[in-house]
């Protein structure tokens, strides 16, 4: 079947694809993205009645799915589906198959899957296709069927483990972010569910990607528990030169915290879904970079080669760092790259963008390979993401836990920073010592020594500042040996 689909116009290879009974393999999902980017780009089914295009936020919201309609209920399945209906913001028709005993069926529409609150225009259409889906498995009791993921709109999934809440987004790839020509946002235009077996503990999900630059093809193996993990294999397809393309990107809210308050009128100490942009790069270092929220746009570059893994966290887990009785920011997720193979020369990308409101993903942060995916050529990657409330630890290093920043006296700023780490409980005080560097200012009165408070340790300095950012490093050591991460940081005014 798959040297036919190559010949196919692109919408009849999609039907061939999905036809009922069909027979299914993952090469298929390749050939279908590498049949797409040989083509010129259609861009995505929108057609919606009238009624639904104009929906707002709370008329959207009141759209729900009848839970006794989701797919592989009654089955005694570890997994089941539930499907978005279309409108608002996500106007893309997807379409969504189910894969079992090696053969495809189309997840058909129907109207009565949903109840539509009262302020939802009625419409009589009966084949509008879905919007995305969200997979259920028990993850916090062994008889509740939990929310674990959500694809919807765009390229955009987020996933959560137990005891936990949504917070940031992973993307299938970005193109052109932060770029002056604007954002390119491929889309997720197909699904492909494979049915579990009992007591399956993952979930197998293929997806087709289309944009204007590039066709791909993914495989996502998602295994929900303490820290949820996806194992991602891709393929790219690019019409165009990928010059500016963001690998394994993510995106994440970052509104104020301790080392970021300017003009902030809140009850609240802390509101962001991610603190920190960790990374573990290929020389073996492991660098820590508190975000904020800046005036201006601001977009820091790390150099790598070969990185063993980045992301973005949330570390700060203690419900009174932020107060929030109804968006518990404390239970939000940290998310964690993992490249499975080498990844070569590149750098890890990582956008701050101003924002003065809380609704809005303001961080963005991905892996931009130095040799750009080209034209008519197949790239592909693989990696692992893992949503839970850490990263994996590579070394017993102590950990930056908390960034303060404060004035101290005119033109000087006070940086206050907290650490933790089992490998400081009991360690000579008069033995570490803090390595504190400025690019262009000076920095004084470094002292390091144990917070009683926390059990753990503290550091802090002062910096000169002035008109243009600093770049400044810092970390602990011990006989010039690191005892902690490094800590990295740009000030900015």
């Amino acid at each position: 079947m798959l040297p036919t689909l190559m010949f196919l116009p692109q919408r009849q290879a999609a039907a061939a694809a999905s036809a009922t009974d069909a027979p299914f393999n993952p090469g298929m999902v390749r050939e279908l993205a590498r049949n797409l980017a040989s083509k010129s780009f259609e861009a995505p089914d929108e057609k919606l009645p009238n009624g639904l295009t104009d929906l707002n936020y709370d008329q959207y919201r009141s759209i729900r799915f009848a839970s006794e309609r989701a797919l592989w209920r009654g089955a005694k399945l570890p997994f089941e589906a539930q499907f978005f209906h279309r409108g608002f913001f996500y106007k893309n028709k997807v379409n969504i198959f189910e894969v079992a005993d090696g053969k495809v069926s189309e997840v058909k529409y129907s109207k009565d899957m949903f109840s539509f609150g009262e302020t939802v225009p009625d419409f009589t259409e009966t084949d509008l296709g879905f919007a995305g889906f969200r997979i259920h498995a028990p993850i916090n009791k062994p008889d509740y069927y939990d929310e674990v993921c959500v694809f919807l709109g765009a390229s955009y999934f987020r996933a959560v483990a137990k005891d936990e809440t949504y917070g940031l987004s992973a993307r299938g790839l970005s193109i052109d972010t932060g770029g002056p020509k604007g954002e390119e946002f491929p889309f997720f235009k197909a699904f492909w569910l494979e049915r579990p077996v009992p007591n399956a503990t993952s979930l197998v999900i293929h997806a087709l990607l289309d944009s204007k630059s590039c066709a791909a093809s993914y495989r996502f193996t998602i295994r929900p528990g303490a820290t949820t993990v996806f194992d991602v294999e891709a393929s790219l397809y690019p019409r165009a030169d990928l010059e500016h393309a963001g690998l394994a990107p993510m995106t994440s809210m970052f509104f104020f915290g301790p080392n970021d308050r300017n003009e902030v009128d809140d009850f609240r100490p802390s509101v962001h879904d991610s603190d920190g942009l960790a990374i573990y790069n290929g020389k073996g270092e492991s660098l820590w970079r508190p975000l904020s929220n800046p005036r201006d746009l601001q977009i820091s570059t790390f150099q790598d080669v070969n990185p063993h893994g980045f992301g973005l966290m949330q570390r700060e887990k203690n419900f009174f760092a932020y107060q929030d009785i109804e968006s518990r920011f404390e239970k939000r997720p940290s998310l964690w790259v993992e490249p499975i193979g080498d990844w070569g020369e590149g750098a890890v990308i990582l956008f701050e963008i101003p924002t003065k409101e809380e609704i809005h993903d303001n961080i963005a942060a991905f892996w931009r390979p130095k040799a750009p995916p080209k034209a008519k050529s197949e790239t592909n990657f693989t990696y692992r993401l893992h949503w839970g409330p850490d990263a994996p630890k590579p070394h017993s290093l102590a950990r930056f836990t908390r960034s303060g920043i404060g004035a101290h006296g005119e033109n000087s700023k006070l940086f206050v920073l907290d650490l933790f780490g089992d490998n400081l409980k009991g360690i000579d005080p008069n033995s570490v010592k803090g390595v504190v560097t400025a690019e262009k200012s000076e920095i004084t009165n470094v002292v390091t020594q144990p917070n009683p408070n926390t059990g753990g340790w503290r550091l802090s300095f002062q910096c000169a500042v002035r008109k243009d950012p600093i770049e400044l490093r810092a970390h602990l050591a011990q006989d010039d040996k690191p005892l902690s991460e490094i800590w990295v940081y740009r000030w900015a005014p």
